[in-house]
């Protein structure tokens, strides 16, 4: 699934944050929670959007993982 350009530029300007929490190993001030929520919610928009067009794949990757557990 490609991303359009909007969402492209979203997860590159949120990137980095996630990038300062994994490298400190703790949110370490409020802005850094404030970009981790707006991650989440651009990640369940495009797990949603490539569900919506791929529900078999995601179907067997629940299996998979479930599996492997």
């Amino acid at each position: 699934m490609k991303l359009d350009v909007t969402t492209f530029r979203q997860l590159r300007r949120l990137a980095p944050i996630l990038d300062d929490v994994l490298n400190a190993g703790e949110v370490e001030h409020a802005e850094q929670a404030v970009g981790l929520v707006s991650l989440a919610q651009l990640c369940s928009q495009l797990f949603c959007a490539y569900h919506d067009q791929y529900p078999g794949e995601i179907a067997e990757a629940r299996l998979d993982a479930i599996e492997s557990q």
